[in-house]
């Protein structure tokens, strides 16, 4: 009995941690957050700002000297010279040998200075573009976070139209059995309520398409039964309107990324200009080397008589005719010298400095500065489209939040009157003053308008979120 009680409260607990689990509603902050942690265009992003933290590594590494060590081995068969005693001989010998060197850059035209400086401005660029694409993925949360809120909405106006619909469905048949309105009345209301049926369908899909572009935003795998919270107020908070198109425009040259990209990507287009105008400047480079080497040959320790042919004519003498005989010598042949006395005797070394001056390259040093200046005057032009697309932006932005402002204050006051008169109608429907195509008309007519309240509401909810983007006001706050 006891095992069973454990087994019970064991499973409630469970049920009520997948209950919480299930239920969990996510904030805009929350959605904002896990996008900008998880979201696969950001993930590329970061990867770009590693690169660049590697290409800087790369510019400090032209600084430090190059070292370099180099060892061969080599077996030699026929008639060779022998790299130690500089003789030709006849055999098989193998040779070891074995160099370093050292080269350092002393003078390059200052070019791995300002390669260094670009390094360091193409990491900010990177931090730059990794912060734009956090602020986009950001505005498209969001966009997708209130479309969700939008469908709820509809969905919910949708659902009570068709509970409306179908009681008065009810209300008709009670009428036309009372002989208050034709029969054919009550077959137009029961067409309404299938179009209220498919409208409630076309709803809730929408709603489930628009939770699955946001869990994609956020690369969640379980979409079904991912949801937000109901945040549906409509309101300036940060009372941005009151702000004049040109305050905001000031405000956003200080603070937008897309700015700050384009005159960061002007300062390394200056760089690559000096980078290349250092080619025309001569270059001095330090340099040392060593090399020793070894020889595995048996070597000659001496001479003497030559045991199989000791002596040989090489003349006569007048009138007797008697030979001239030399004594023959052979070269008495020993062992190698020990591998490490033969690296320590034979070694070699050389230092000096090198002086490289640029006279005729076939123009690719022009060239090259030709093609950094090109490069320079697009980036200055890219600075001033980007401020003239700010200042535009702004400018529409701010006409946007203007007009979805007015659009949702138009849209309510057309509701209420909407509302008045389907009231009116349903009055005069009731007692059969009415037919039921009229009053269908004014039903659909007030059925718009709640739609229309939601749509404006939400146009303008999110055109004040990029106003205030452009004012410097993050979608979160940290």
């Amino acid at each position: 009995m006891r095992k069973n009680s454990c087994i019970s409260v064991v499973f409630i607990v469970l049920f009520g941690m997948f209950a919480r689990g299930q239920s969990k509603k996510w904030t805009l902050e929350e959605c904002v957050k896990y996008a900008v942690e998880n979201n696969i265009s950001i993930k590329q992003t970061e990867l770009d700002s590693q690169i660049a933290t590697i290409d800087k590594k790369g510019a400090i590494g032209n600084f430090l000297p190059s070292v370099n060590a180099n060892a061969s081995h080599s077996w030699n068969i026929g008639l060779n010279q022998d790299i130690t005693t500089g003789l030709l001989r006849n055999q098989t010998s193998q040779f070891t040998s074995a160099g370093a060197s050292v080269g350092v850059d002393i003078y390059k035209g200052l070019q791995n200075q300002n390669t260094l400086r670009k390094a360091n401005l193409s990491i900010v660029a990177a931090k730059y573009q990794l912060l734009k694409m956090k602020e986009d993925v950001a505005l498209n949360v969001a966009n997708a976070f209130l479309q969700i809120l939008f469908n709820k909405e509809n969905l919910k106006v949708q659902q009570e139209q068709k509970v409306f619909n179908e009681k008065q469905y009810a209300r008709s048949e009670e009428l036309v059995k009372a002989g208050s309105i034709p029969r054919g009345d009550l077959f137009d209301v029961k067409a309404t309520l299938a179009l209220d049926n498919q409208k409630v369908i076309a709803a809730d899909n929408a709603l489930l398409i628009s939770k699955l572009s946001l869990a994609q935003l956020l690369q969640l795998k379980d979409f079904e039964s991912f949801d937000v919270i109901d945040d549906t107020s409509a309101k300036d908070e940060n009372n941005i309107l009151a702000q004049t198109p040109t305050s905001v425009y000031e405000k956003a040259k200080e603070s937008r990324t897309e700015l700050k990209i384009a005159n960061t990507n002007l300062e390394i287009a200056e760089k690559n200009l000096a980078i290349a105008k250092g080619g025309f400047q001569p270059t001095l480079r330090g340099f040392y080397n060593f090399n020793s080497r070894v020889s595995y040959a048996d070597v000659i320790t001496g001479f003497g008589p030559n045991p199989t042919n000791p002596t040989s004519v090489i003349g006569y003498v007048e009138g007797t005719n008697q030979n001239v005989l030399q004594p023959n010598s052979s070269a008495i042949l020993g062992k190698s010298a020990p591998f490490f006395d033969q690296f320590s005797n034979n070694k070699g070394q050389s230092f000096g400095a090198q002086l490289s001056i640029p006279i005729f390259n076939g123009f690719s040093v022009r060239n090259n500065v030709e093609r950094s200046k090109v490069s320079l005057e697009k980036s200055k032009i890219a600075v001033e489209q980007q401020n003239l697309d700010l200042q535009r932006n702004v400018y529409i932005a701010f006409t946007d939040a203007k007009g979805a402002l007015n659009a949702h204050e138009s849209a309510i006051a057309s509701l209420e009157s909407r509302q008045e008169s389907y009231n009116y109608a349903k009055e005069k429907y009731a007692v059969g003053l009415m037919n039921s195509f009229d009053f269908n008309q004014s039903q659909t007519l007030l059925s718009n308008a709640q739609s229309e309240v939601i749509r404006t509401k939400y146009d303008y909810i999110f055109k004040i979120k990029i106003l205030e983007f452009y004012f410097g006001i993050p979608i979160i706050k940290n």
